[in-house]
């Protein structure tokens, strides 16, 4: 282990060095570029396009490149970018992830890749984690861009899709993580190439890379329709759900989150139901709502899972502890929440397009992120994303102390040391952010401060939009600031004046979250740019985490050493290392959930961008869709007329089931006869049915003088045919994925069966959109004034 270690540590060393090198060329520059009037250092951009036109390449161009555009952050930001800086943006350029510590400044580091890389004019998108930071970023690193000739754009959920389509066009796209996604799939649902609003996806800097592409990478994004309602069952097994009681009706196994029924449990439901067996096939869709009536009684919580907000069920982040707007859980979970809190229970939906954010941004020609914490995630990077993941030096060393985790028994004499903790640093005027892992304990928090009169602000998912106004001032003299744990992500706290005499900011967790990463993002808060500071975490046995993972060998500890109740317990390094490996086992366990999630829709993302892919043939094309066509009809016919003529002994076909075939769907009974299919081999029956086929479809190209019109024909029954097929699909995959858990009991591999099941219904579905584009092409009568 140590030697692994060491060869990592080593790989980093030796790749940093790499760059610094790179990085002295650009510094070569700068005297040089510092002589140029505005105009000599803004004509480096035509010149570089013109290079790239004439075969050179954006290595060759780096250090000319990284040197105007930091020349330019000088004159129009005031700020000139660091060695390590430019160490970091070269790491970003060559597609990979610079861990760079709080306030190192990513963003300015980010604008030199992103100069660079918009050059050749193919679009760079910056990704951020919320519209606030997109819409920062945009105006603030949009001035160096403008100045230096580069148009910048900015993608918010609340554009039209013309400006949406005028954003994407821009050199330079910031976005947040969701529209890109969500603009994908609704550029493959639309019937018009013009309403399309993405170009292809060339050159991603994703920013705050760990909190996008691994803890959102669980959540798929999905886009939904109206299905059928069903409210009334939804309240039946609620009030039946509140009537149950722990252990002797149901049981919960808290490490995995799950809950079942007991048998004393079923036989109430039975009886409740009036059933005679719960758990028989005609009982799937109760046995369905009364599962997720259970999850939302005694799993879900109010004000940590989600908080309710003018009668709307609203998800909290896990990570972030913000509200996710317009976000709901899926297959009913959501309904049965609204249930339970007595809210008006919501149309159910059904998923009509999906895509997770691992294959989103896989697609991408180039992907380079930056985060102050990756490191922990280092494998799943180079694993899924083909990303090495290389840490920058800081600029400065870091001075902040951390001191070691303390540890008490309940949560009650936890708060009451937390609180001793903050009156005594704000009584000498050091501030203090206080992180939270829930809404519910900065609530709490909050109260036990105000009786102790200590004035503060906080910030939950309840505010966020007042986040990074609040984040800012934290590290003013005296300020007390609670916040969730990723609250103001992207923001910098700078200390105030006479700030680093008292010690610098204090951070003070008041739990230890379940990944390290969200700690060390807390942690990294204090001590930037060579601040002084210093953080400590609180924690009790009865923390989530704690009664998860690991607490009882600790409890056993404490009985060992007598500790009483509400002592000042124990501050040492075993506590937290007993904590790390609590902490490693469970992102052990989240990389597993998302590889699994990755692996299954990987096997989704193979069928979509087939069907995405004929999709935009068909849209895109402007002459004549008879070579997609007519291909669909032959598969038909051939696939029909070998079902229904199994055998040598032709007494032994189906001819009556082959006639229903032909006059349904490619022709009418007044023009074919039973008797034109008997006598003949099959191969003669398809060579038949195919002549006719192309005949009928010469006929219905006279009837429409206009070409255009025959294009517009054929667009629309192939596109109508494909999105309900399609539509329906993706549902019967979410529903298979969701049963095909059981097979595992059967002994075998469930991701192999859905690969196969799977396969086997995409299969099926290219056959029936073949059938319906068939019939409905061969069958419809011709409109002039069809559209799509």
């Amino acid at each position: 282990m140590a030697n692994f270690l060491k060869s990592w540590v080593e790989n980093d060393k030796r790749e940093v060095n790499r760059m610094d090198k790179i990085a002295a060329k650009v510094i070569s520059y700068e005297d040089e570029y510092a002589k140029l009037s505005d105009d000599e250092l803004k004509a480096k951009t035509p010149e570089f396009k013109e290079r790239l036109k004439n075969g050179e390449t954006l290595d060759d161009i780096l250090p000319e490149a990284f040197a105007t555009c930091r020349e330019g952050a000088k004159r129009v930001l005031g700020l000139f970018p660091f060695r390590v800086q430019i160490i970091g943006g070269i790491t970003l350029h060559e597609g990979n992830i610079a861990e760079m510590k709080t306030g190192e400044g990513k963003t300015l580091t980010a604008t030199m890749p992103v100069y660079l890389n918009a050059l050749d004019g193919k679009g760079v998108h910056v990704v951020t984690v919320n519209e606030y930071l997109s819409s920062r970023d945009a105006t603030e690193m949009g001035e160096l861009y403008n100045w230096l000739g580069l148009s910048v754009g900015l993608n918010l959920n609340s554009k039209s899709s013309e400006e949406k389509r005028a954003a994407y066009n821009c050199d330079i796209t910031y976005s947040t993580n969701s529209e890109l996604g969500f603009d994908y799939l609704r550029d493959n649902m639309v019937v018009y190439k013009e309403q399309m609003v993405q170009r292809p996806l060339h050159f991603a800097i994703v920013d705050e890379v760990d909190s996008i592409l691994i803890d959102e990478a669980r959540t798929p994004l999905i886009i939904s329709g109206g299905a059928e309602k069903s409210t009334a069952l939804y309240i039946r097994t609620d009030r039946f759900a509140k009537t149950l009681k722990e252990d002797e009706d149901y049981k919960i196994d808290w490490p995995t989150k799950t809950i079942s029924l007991t048998e004393q449990g079923i036989k109430k439901a039975e009886k409740n139901f009036g059933l005679d067996n719960l758990y028989d096939t005609e009982n799937m869709a109760l046995t369905h709502h009364l599962d997720q009536a259970l999850r939302a009684n005694f799993i879900m919580l109010h004000d940590i899972d989600y908080v309710v907000q003018d009668g709307e069920v609203m998800i909290v982040d896990q990570f972030t502890g913000r509200v996710m707007e317009g976000r709901r859980y899926s297959d009913g979970l959501h309904q049965a929440i609204e249930a339970k809190e007595g809210v008006e229970i919501q149309d159910e939906t059904k998923t009509m397009a999906n895509i997770t954010y691992q294959n989103y941004f896989r697609m991408y020609d180039k992907l380079s992120g930056m985060t102050g914490t990756a490191k922990t995630e280092e494998e799943e990077f180079r694993e899924i994303y083909n990303m090495e993941c290389i840490a920058i030096p800081t600029n400065k060393p870091v001075i902040r102390v951390d001191r070691s985790d303390v540890l008490y028994p309940t949560i009650d004499s936890k708060f009451k040391a937390v609180v001793e903790d903050i009156k005594a640093r704000h009584s000498k005027g050091q501030p203090v952010l206080v992180g939270t892992v829930a809404v519910e304990s900065s609530e709490r928090l909050s109260h036990l401060l105000d009786a102790e009169r200590i004035p503060h602000a906080v910030l939950n998912a309840k505010n966020h939009f007042k986040e990074a106004e609040i984040i800012m001032n934290a590290g003013q003299r005296g300020a007390v600031t609670i916040a969730t744990n990723m609250a103001g992500r992207g923001t910098d706290i700078k200390l105030g004046p006479g700030v680093r005499e008292l010690g610098g900011l204090a951070v003070v967790g008041t739990e230890r979250h379940e990944s390290r990463r969200i700690d060390n993002q807390l942690r990294g808060r204090s001590g930037r740019q060579g601040d002084p500071g210093e953080t400590v975490f609180y924690m009790s046995l009865e923390d989530d985490l704690m009664k998860r993972f690991g607490s009882d060998r600790i409890k056993a500890f404490l009985e060992r050493m007598k500790i009483s109740d509400g002592d000042a317990v124990i501050q040492s390094r075993m506590i937290s290392r007993q904590v790390e490996s609590a902490q490693k086992r469970v992102e052990g366990n989240n990389y597993d959930t998302r590889k699994q999630t990755l692996q299954y829709d990987d096997v989704m993302r193979e069928q979509r961008e087939v069907i995405y892919k004929e999709r935009f043939q068909v849209i895109q094309e402007n002459d004549d869709l008879k070579p997609i066509l007519m291909p669909m009809v032959k598969r038909t016919i051939a696939h029909q007329v070998d079902l229904y003529t199994q055998g040598d002994n032709q007494k032994d076909w189906n001819i009556d089931a082959l006639y229903d075939f032909v006059v349904s769907s490619l022709t009418n009974d007044q023009d074919f006869k039973r008797s034109q299919l008997e006598g003949k081999t099959s191969d003669a029956l398809v060579k038949m049915l195919e002549d006719m086929a192309e005949a009928n479809f010469e006929d219905k190209a006279k009837q429409l003088s206009d070409p255009a019109q025959m294009l517009e024909f054929e667009k629309v029954v192939i596109l109508r045919v494909v999105d309900a097929h399609w539509t329906d699909h993706i549902d019967a995959m979410d529903q298979l994925r969701q049963s095909i858990g059981l097979r595992g009991y059967g002994q075998m591999n469930p991701l192999v069966e859905y690969q196969e099941e799977g396969f086997r219904m995409f299969e099926e579905m290219i056959a029936d959109i073949d059938l319906d584009v068939t019939r409905l092409f061969m069958k419809a009568e011709i409109r002039q004034n069809i559209r799509r």
